[in-house]
Order: C-alpha cells, then sequence, then structure tokens
C-alpha cells in the first residue's frame, strides 16, 4: 500500500474524556488536544500522521478506528496492551478535571517503531499539551522535536495549559521546546497560567521563542498574529456557538495546514483559515474537523464586529 508521505506529524496524548453529566452520569468522548489537532490537520487534506500509543481495550480501540476515519496515516499510531489514559471531567463550568493513566499506553510510545525515513518527507512536527509532563514520553518527545530542529524541519507548540504543568520539570522542558519552535499558539489563559504574574508574558514568550510566529487566540475576541515587532489581528467569525471544546485544536490545526497547502499565501489568510476552523468547531458540540471546504466558504464570510 502507498502513502502519501506525511508532512505534518502531531505527537502527543489521545486520550478518553468522561464528563460527568448534571443527573450524575458519566459520558465518555474519544479526544485528547494533540489528537484533535492531528484530525483536523487530516480533514483539511493535509497528509497527516498522529504520533502517538493506544491501548487495546474498548477507548484505546474506538481511538484507532476513529484515526482511521478521519484519514490520518496509521503507520505513526501504535498501540500496546497497557491501560488507557482518561480524562475525568469533573466539570466544565468552571473547568476541573484531573487525570488517570499509571503507566498508560501514552507513556508507552516508542519512536524507534516509527516508519522508515519519515522525519526527511514531513514539514512541521507538533508538540503539546500533558504528553510533555509525563515522563518517560516528555523526554522522548523532546530529543525527536530537537533532532528534527536540526535537521531544518520546523517545530510547532501548543502549550494548552493544564494544571498537571505547575512543576519546575515541565517549565525546564517547555523552555527548550520554544527555543526550537517556529509555531506557538497560546490563548490568554495559557499565557496566565504559564507564566504567573508576568505582566509582560507575551514579550516573555517571544523571548524564550524568538524565531517563533506566535498566535495568540483570544475566544470571542478572535486572535492576534505576533512575530518580532509585527502584529496582525484576526477577528472572530460570526456562528451561533454550542460548546468551545476544541476550538483552540481545531484553530492550531487550521493554521498549520493552511501553510502546508499554501506556503506563498499572506499571514491574513492563514490566520483566516485558522479563525473559520474554530468558528466551525465552535457551531458543533465536541470538537468538530472541518473540511477545507467548509473553512473557506467560511472564511469568505462576515467576521464579528471586532471590539474597538
Amino acid at each position: 500500500m502507498s502513502h502519501m508521505p506525511a508532512e505534518f506529524v502531531i505527537f502527543g496524548e489521545a486520550l478518553t474524556d468522561f464528563i460527568r453529566q448534571p443527573d450524575g452520569q458519566w459520558r465518555a468522548l474519544p479526544g485528547g488536544a494533540c489528537w484533535n489537532v492531528a484530525r483536523v490537520g487530516a480533514r483539511l487534506g493535509v497528509a497527516t500522521g498522529y504520533a502517538g500509543s493506544l491501548s487495546t481495550d474498548v477507548f484505546g480501540q474506538e481511538l484507532y478506528t476513529l484515526t482511521r476515519e478521519a484519514g490520518l496515516d496509521l503507520r505513526f499510531t501504535q498501540q500496546v496492551a497497557k491501560a488507557p489514559l482518561l480524562a475525568m471531567v469533573t466539570s466544565t463550568t468552571p473547568p476541573d478535571y484531573f487525570f488517570i493513566g499509571d503507566d498508560s499506553a501514552d507513556l508507552h510510545f516508542d519512536p524507534a517503531q516509527l516508519p522508515a525515513g519519515w522525519m526527511d518527507e514531513a514539514r512541521v512536527l507538533q508538540f503539546g499539551c500533558i504528553s510533555l509532563t509525563r515522563e518517560p514520553l516528555a523526554s522522548r518527545l523532546l530529543e525527536i522535536a530537537t533532532e528534527a530542529a536540526k535537521r531544518g524541519k520546523r517545530i510547532a507548540f501548543d502549550p494548552n495549559w493544564r494544571k498537571l504543568m505547575d512543576q519546575p520539570a515541565y517549565h525546564v522542558l517547555m523552555r527548550k521546546l520554544l527555543a526550537l519552535s517556529h509555531y506557538v499558539k497560546v490563548s490568554d489563559e495559557d499565557l496566565e497560567k504559564l507564566f504567573p504574574g508576568d505582566e509582560h508574558a507575551l514579550a516573555t514568550l517571544q523571548q524564550l521563542a524568538p524565531q517563533a510566529e506566535i498566535l495568540l487566540t483570544r475566544g470571542s475576541k478572535g486572535m492576534r498574529w505576533i512575530k518580532g515587532g509585527q502584529q496582525i489581528d484576526q477577528p472572530a467569525y460570526r456562528v451561533e456557538v454550542i460548546d468551545t471544546v476544541g476550538c483552540g485544536d481545531a484553530s492550531m490545526g487550521g493554521w498549520i495546514a493552511s501553510i502546508l497547502r499554501q506556503p506563498d499565501a499572506p499571514v491574513q489568510a492563514h490566520l483566516q483559515c485558522a479563525a473559520a476552523c474554530a468558528a466551525l468547531s465552535a457551531a458543533r458540540a465536541g470538537a468538530y474537523a472541518a473540511t477545507w471546504e467548509e473553512v473557506q466558504a467560511l472564511a469568505g464570510s462576515p467576521v464579528r464586529n471586532a471590539p474597538a
């Protein structure tokens, strides 16, 4: 079976979210920030691989089936007979959650099992979220990023702040990854949590990631692209919001997919793609991955009146 070389490879966790319902029941939904971004890339028509390890039980099997259905390159996705990684979401407003995953499948990801020559073909490698707090996985991922950067590959990083990141080891690793990064997405909330008490958090981020284009997402206020002294604003598109689950992942996937699909397009075109992906996800329940056609249709429509 021949494969299109994967241009976009996303490393990190896939997991099952257990969301507590108002009646006390639990609803299980496949997810994980890194896995969500990979599905967005594939749906937008970019040859994409999700490089992570799933369990072989009912939860891992569902994630594997959806990975295949999303059109992701299955050579990157591993399965091991270990416990699943679970996120127990006890409240969505305000968000409150904890993770269950001692010695779970995600920690057994083996870089040696990636397809031969994959790094020669990849153009952008992405890292982020809780995979970078979980050893031995975190160190393995930093090694891959370091090697790829040496070989001239572009590194994308979406920290996607979670409570697990309040530890010194994460901050050391985060700084190393930022120094390697070409594309960094942060929400205004991420910035506040990653650099607590820092009134100049954005400037701090720019110093730590000197070569990076930064995409700062601000929910309904839209997003801002920053590189050196330049900045470009992109308002949010008007949609009826159902929920904001996966909106950040959608904007990240949309941004990178646009850069890979239309490398000569202006920055604004990539921002429109990122904003349209986020809006299309907000208009559906759960983490919805839009098609390129849906994104282009929305990108030609009116945006919200940007606040003055």
